[in-house]
């Protein structure tokens, strides 16, 4: 259906510089969609051509701002199809964000956190964190907030606010990590052979690491056994897998030279020649005894 060139000219409203048509108004939201179109396949042509050289989290950052910031630009550009002054709308726009930033604190200390998140990054999209008492995957960082999939599967938001500003770990942030194991055996173990035979299970292992060395030594002289500590460095990504491995090598390679873990042992004492004191020497049988004679002469 071609609409009649009429119908485009019909005036909707008047402003100050000049009347708005309905022509005009479809040529704003026009070009508008047209824009946001032609942005997001930007976007995604550029997600595909940074792939492999930039990380996950800048690319997204830039693609982010860029994306907005083409948007906002247009925008602005095309007010004056519709009869808005962009220099005026800015100025009352800037008189709108300084009440709204009194009226709303936490939003605009969140914005101003998600920047610095941005440009700091002591975390990446992908790490493993343990944020405010939350631990898991940072699958996002937005403006506002930034969202993490628990090792549950439970995905959290947190307020950029609160990120920035409490204690952060990041589990992977340093490319390596250490691991400790306390391995008790018992006192007719041999000790030296214990710590030779962990020695050598670690050296077969191809994700320990030799720099730093790992170490394994008597820590500790328990109640019912000799503590060793057997301390060890790996890559990140391998962290957990090899941890769980070693130790469950450890426990076999010990039982099968004969060294066990003790069980909890207690020594109990049971002297049965104790000799029975006599009743007139333990203390108050003396009154006990002078009262049961009373009664007796007063009976």
């Amino acid at each position: 259906m071609i609409l009649d060139i009429n119908l485009l000219d019909i005036v909707l409203y008047n402003t100050s510089k000049a009347p708005v048509t309905l022509g005009d108004l479809l040529k704003f939201v026009l070009i508008l969609f047209l824009s946001i179109f032609l942005t997001k396949i930007l976007t995604i042509y550029l997600r595909r051509s940074l792939k492999d050289k930039v990380s996950k989290d800048v690319g997204e950052t830039l693609l982010k701002i860029l994306y907005y910031g083409i948007l906002i630009i247009v925008s602005i550009s095309i007010l004056p199809l519709i009869g808005l002054n962009p220099s005026a709308l800015l100025v009352a726009g800037g008189v709108t964000g300084i009440i709204l930033g009194f009226a709303s604190q936490n939003i605009v200390g969140n914005l101003v956190s998600g920047f610095f998140l941005m440009v700091e990054r002591p975390i990446k999209i992908g790490d493993q964190v343990e944020i405010s008492g939350i631990s898991g995957y940072v699958t996002d960082i937005r403006i506002i907030s930034t969202l993490i999939r628990t090792y549950d599967g439970l995905l959290v938001r947190l307020p950029n606010q609160q990120v920035f500003t409490t204690n952060i770990t990041n589990i992977v942030g340093h490319p390596v990590r250490r691991f400790e194991y306390t391995i008790r055996i018992r006192y007719s173990d041999d000790a030296d052979a214990a710590i030779f035979l962990i020695k050598d299970l670690i050296d077969k292992e191809p994700f320990a690491l030799l720099n730093p060395a790992p170490s394994v030594f008597v820590n500790d002289l328990g109640d019912s056994s000799v503590n060793l500590t057997v301390r060890i460095w790996a890559p990140v990504n391998e962290w957990f897998g090899i941890k769980t491995r070693i130790l469950w090598n450890i426990k076999k390679t010990l039982e099968e030279y004969g060294i066990e873990i003790p069980l909890p042992q207690r020594i109990i004492r049971i002297q049965s020649d104790v000799k029975k004191i006599p009743e007139e020497l333990i203390p108050g049988k003396e009154i006990e005894s002078v009262l049961n004679y009373e009664e007796r002469v007063l009976a």
